[in-house]
């Protein structure tokens, strides 16, 4: 029988952005891990880690239950963020989580930690939005209270090239600002993120949806995001600007044939609505309730972090 300190954590989504930050904290905290991937995976994160592989994916019904066998808990990252199509989000986000629903269910003694995304409260904005909330749909129906879900705000940090875009934008002489002047958003950096993971996996399931952000739940106006970005970076701009509804609509118009034609283009009809939603806050009674845990990083500190990191891997110039 193993020891309560070496209790087996199964994860997918492993190496994706986030998933490749969660693993050495999960090591730290004396879990065994197991992942599941298409392919043996090769990270400087990993080098010094006891890593089981499973190889397969979520719509492989083998591959899922020997993920979960004799797990005590598995944490569901994995998931389609672009996809030319409706189906497509769909099939992997929600399709996926019930496929992996399933195995817990069956297994033993696992319970299922959700990795979703706060676009879920908002189903309607978009087809990644609708196929994350389907997914906790279906995740609910399977396990019931053997399920807790996290819905994280924006994540930024080391390792990712989604929220590089907002730095890049704030390196330029006059700064645009994409949202409209009233809209907030709360965020979080990826590692405070993947502590807020760990210590939810110490804890028995809630059954209930939750959120975690910084220390600002009630999130940031664009204008105080672009400006951290700028000071994070030491660049100095002339001024912002609201860039034209009518240019942002023309750009998705673009992102829009990209996904006729099979690309899955970022900037869409479907994503302008997510960055233009004006209530990316967190409420009171969405907070993640978890004692013990507090948010390391500040808008200053967690900025400076990602841009750290992006200039020693070579994604930003040096200072």
């Amino acid at each position: 029988m193993r020891a309560e300190a070496r209790r087996r954590v199964a994860v997918t989504g492993a190496t994706g952005f986030i998933g490749r930050r969660l693993l050495p904290q999960l090591a730290a905290a004396g879990w065994d891990i197991r992942i599941l991937v298409r392919r043996d995976p090769a990270d400087v994160f990993w080098a010094n880690l006891d890593i089981e592989v499973v190889q397969g994916d979520l719509v492989d019904a083998a591959a899922s239950r020997r993920l979960v066998e004799g797990a005590d808990a598995v944490v569901h990252l994995a998931g389609l963020i672009k996809a030319p199509r409706r189906a497509d989000f769909m099939r992997a986000n929600r399709d996926g989580t019930r496929h992996l629903a399933e195995a817990v269910a069956a297994a033993e003694r696992a319970h299922l930690l959700l990795v979703s995304s706060l676009a879920a409260r908002e189903p309607g904005l978009s087809d990644y939005a609708a196929s994350k909330r389907a997914a906790e749909q279906a995740a609910f129906e399977v396990l019931g209270a053997r399920l807790s879900v996290l819905r994280p705000p924006a994540v930024y940090g080391p390792g990712d090239r989604e929220t590089l875009a907002f730095f890049e934008l704030a390196r330029l002489p006059w700064v645009p600002l994409l949202g409209a002047p009233e809209a907030r958003s709360a965020v979080i950096h990826v590692d405070d993120l993947c502590s807020a993971l760990v210590g939810m996996l110490a804890r028995l399931p809630t059954g209930r949806v939750e959120t975690a952000s910084d220390a600002h739940p009630a999130g940031y106006r664009w204008r105080e995001i672009m400006e951290a970005a700028a000071g994070a970076l030491g660049a100095k701009p002339r001024g912002y600007f609201q860039l034209p509804r009518p240019l942002l609509r023309s750009l998705a118009a673009v992102g829009d044939i990209g996904r006729i034609i099979g690309r899955g283009n970022m900037l869409n009809s479907d994503k302008l609505g997510e960055l233009r939603h004006l209530d990316w806050t967190v409420g009171d009674g969405e907070l993640l309730n978890l004692p013990g845990w507090a948010p390391g990083f500040d808008l200053k500190t967690g900025f400076a972090d990602a841009v750290s990191s992006y200039r020693a891997a070579g994604w930003l110039p040096a200072a």
